[in-house]
């Protein structure tokens, strides 16, 4: 049944709130496990960090953190949840680790979790379903108007291969090396209601352009809309939804930090957009950032050139010093411009792991090992 859109609640501008798409792994040989609903039913967990709960598959958690008005406190209640979401797992023989997609599981062995939109959306879209155990970050921002939301999905645009190029860490699918960055957005592009908001000016027309998608069949909720950038009426946020799950929450608190002084800035400067001409390139782009991570040449569609990612992500970093600065989040930046400075990344990161083992059961190992600072865990002796 199709669901009315929300009014856009108001929301303190700038405050910020981050999901994490988790893997739950077997400490066996690390591949994904089926442990997510019996995991979290026998949890005792009192939300003082914010939530866990199910995703769309029985392999998979997602935490969110509270709503917070400086990127240290989401990077408190990342750290609290980590730590309650990682004993949870230990006292279950279980392991979590972040990364963008699973290397080497078989999506046919996945189970879709209980919940009338999950066994939906497996009705809706069939194979696509269990092919979405994926794992991605989502950014909330908080807006002061539905029309600024509106705004803002338009205007964050340009800036996608910059999030898809600091979070990438899916370097591998079905046990071999995509010679992407990030594969994971290729999963997410399969749906018919991926990729970009159209060019629209407000609230008012998002809502006449969200009608028209109810009455003709295509959404049934906002949910529906698997855009790069979508508003979130009910939070009274813009979501940024592009990046993978980075494998340190460490790396998630610096990328909430991104999109919240870059919103500032744009909030501030209210720049010109050129929506029409985005949409022409953004496709692209996106592929771009996706394929080649910081080796990306992104087209400009204004100066009508290219232009290497590097450059744009560095200029952006240095534009947005002033706003970290006003924020108090400039050290969080500085974590994501070393990244360009020296060239470390996720994906890059995991490809290494591969190198020096040859196997992707311990690359997997690591990753957990990594994000969980091993959660009371002997991964040497589950493996025995």
């Amino acid at each position: 049944m199709s669901q009315p859109i929300a009014e856009f609640k108001q929301s303190q501008p700038l405050t910020l709130g981050v999901e994490l798409e988790l893997q739950l792994l077997s400490v066996r040989d690390f591949d994904l496990t089926r442990g997510a609903t019996d995991l979290l039913g026998s949890m005792d967990y009192d939300g003082r960090f914010g939530e866990i709960k199910l995703e769309i598959t029985e392999s998979m958690i997602e935490v969110s953190t509270l709503p917070r008005t400086l990127v240290d406190g989401i990077a408190a209640d990342l750290l609290g949840l980590r730590q309650a979401i990682v004993s949870q797992c230990a006292r279950n023989h279980i392991a979590v680790c972040g990364g963008g997609t699973h290397p080497f599981h078989r999506w046919s062995e996945r189970r879709i979790c209980p919940g009338d939109r999950f066994h939906e959306i497996h009705h809706r879209y069939g194979y696509l379903a269990k092919q979405f155990t994926v794992f991605g970050q989502h950014i909330h921002v908080g807006c002061p108007s539905g029309d600024d939301a509106i705004w803002l999905t338009q205007a964050l645009g340009a800036y996608v291969p910059v999030f898809i190029a600091l979070s990438a860490s899916s370097p591998f699918v079905d046990g071999e090396d995509t010679l992407f960055q990030s594969a994971r957005l290729n999963a997410v592009s399969a749906f018919p209601l991926s990729g970009q908001c159209p060019a629209l000016r407000d609230w008012a027309e998002f809502s006449e352009h969200f009608s028209l998608l109810q009455a003709c069949g295509i959404a049934r909720s906002i949910k529906d809309l698997y855009w790069d950038i979508r508003p979130k009426p009910e939070f009274g946020t813009v979501e940024i939804r592009v990046c993978d799950t980075p494998l340190t929450v460490e790396r998630a608190a610096a990328l909430a930090a991104l999109a919240q002084s870059l919103v500032r800035r744009l909030l501030r400067t209210r720049p010109v957009l050129n929506t029409q001409r985005q949409l022409h390139v953004a496709r692209y782009n996106k592929f771009q950032a996706c394929r080649h991570g910081f080796d990306a040449q992104i087209s400009d569609p204004i100066g009508l050139r290219q232009v290497p990612l590097r450059q744009i992500a560095r200029e952006l970093l240095g534009a947005l010093a002033e706003d970290a600065h006003e924020l108090g989040c400039s050290a969080w930046l500085e974590l994501l411009d070393a990244s360009w400075a020296s060239e470390i990344s996720d994906a890059g990161w995991l490809r290494r792991r591969q190198a020096i083992h040859g196997n992707l059961n311990d690359v997997v190992r690591e990753a957990a090992m990594r994000f969980g600072k091993n959660g009371g865990i002997n991964f040497a002796e589950e493996r025995r």
